[in-house]
């Protein structure tokens, strides 16, 4: 889309693509190095287009409103291949046809489009220096909206435990003001939460929900992990239920569409986008943060007496494109994959991440990071059976 980008299809309403608005997107149009038609969208979310060459790039792009040409904003880019003439499994990226949005997606969740996009630190920031640029392709899924909360932790885990789970906080109190069941409060995200609590935690919402699980012990998938802190854990991921992302599925939903950017809403960041630890260029810290202090954000602090920890509702800031709340800040969260450099393995087309390693890795920054933690392309990890303040997780499903 870049030098021969060239007009492109047809506008369609927020009333007309249904759920589209819960994900801040009212309109959408093809980009491409051709002029492009938009032909049909189904009733399921699909969008069609026509003069679609092989071996290019289309981005699909969306708009809150149809005043001026700079409305429009990357939503997702789709690589279009030559088809095999087999009909083989490759044909999967002969692309004319992207599933943009959902007009029924599960509870609390919405969808996050297939896609390529560029992981990583492609503005060069200095201060990320394991995150090199690598376009990776993401196939579609659903992400929770908001981070799981104390109240939704503690009905799961109330379940599970009734039902054969084990978990390594055997019960989840502490003991700052109002630290019920590893959150704040019922609306506020869980914390404290180990890594390996977190894939068991995932397993029982999927079985309380009558889904399959995704994570199993034994090679063959018939054991369901739901006991220990064995890193003989497998993961079954044709499964329909809920997950931990991985880390180039949480880093393309980060992003909300928008590439070279260093947030999810673009290159700045403040108090009133992000609940973080404020060091702002004004004071001689980070250029790009506009926060008014060297401190907590003042909203949700003002000292130990009953305030801390000092996270903030769920969903209390604007969401992404993508209709996702606290992808920068609030808590860290817990992703599938082991830590290592460079990441994008085994392939760059729904990446996994390294075989085996030490520390499984964290997105998104928290209330007591600074600001270069939230950014989209920073990277930081933890010991898995360890429980560290300041770090929670949200839930995706594969289509």
């Amino acid at each position: 889309m870049r030098a021969a980008l060239q007009a492109v299809g047809i506008g369609l309403s927020a009333l007309a693509l249904g759920a589209v608005a819960v994900q801040g997107a009212q309109f959408f149009r093809v980009a491409g190095p051709v002029p492009t038609t938009i032909t049909s969208v189904s009733a399921d979310g699909y969008i069609t287009w026509t003069n679609s060459p092989t071996n290019a790039t289309f981005t699909v792009q969306t708009a809150q409103s149809l005043i001026g040409e700079s409305s429009w904003v990357d939503y997702v880019q789709v690589p279009v291949w030559q088809c095999c003439s087999d009909g083989s499994v490759h044909c999967q990226f002969c692309w004319t046809i992207i599933r943009p949005f959902d007009p029924n997606p599960p509870a609390g969740m919405t969808l996050i489009p297939a896609g390529s996009f560029t992981m990583g630190n492609s503005i060069g920031d200095s201060d990320i220096t394991d995150a090199d640029p690598t376009v990776v392709y993401v196939s579609a899924f659903y992400m929770d909206v908001n981070l799981v909360s104390s109240n939704q932790w503690a009905s799961v885990f109330s379940y599970a435990r009734s039902n054969g789970y084990s978990f390594y906080q055997s019960v989840l109190y502490w003991s700052y003001g109002g630290y019920v069941a590893g959150g704040k409060a019922a609306n506020h995200p869980v914390q404290t939460v180990d890594w390996y609590d977190c894939v068991k935690w995932c397993n029982a919402r999927s079985q309380q929900a009558g889904l399959t699980p995704v994570y199993y012990a034994n090679t063959n998938l018939t054991q369901v992990y739901t006991n220990g802190e064995s890193t003989n854990y497998y993961a079954n991921w044709s499964a329909n239920g809920y997950r931990l992302p991985t880390e180039a599925e949480w880093e393309k939903a980060a992003r909300g569409g928008l590439s070279g950017q260093r947030f999810p809403w673009g290159n700045t960041i403040s108090w009133s986008q992000a609940n973080y630890y404020g060091n702002p260029g004004s004071l001689g810290g980070l250029s790009y943060d506009l926060a008014t202090a060297i401190d907590f954000d003042p909203a949700f602090s003002g000292g130990d007496n009953g305030n801390y920890p000092y996270t903030s509702p769920v969903g209390y800031f604007a969401p992404n494109r993508y209709g996702l709340y606290d992808m920068a800040g609030n808590v860290l969260e817990w992703c599938w994959d082991w830590y290592g450099t460079s990441y994008g393995q085994p392939t760059s087309t729904n990446p996994t991440g390294p075989a085996t390693g030490s520390y499984h890795i964290l997105r998104g920054g928290n209330w007591g990071n600074q600001a270069g933690l939230a950014q989209c392309a920073a990277r930081d990890n933890d010991g898995a059976p360890n429980l560290v303040s300041g770090i929670g997780f949200r839930c995706v499903r594969g289509l």
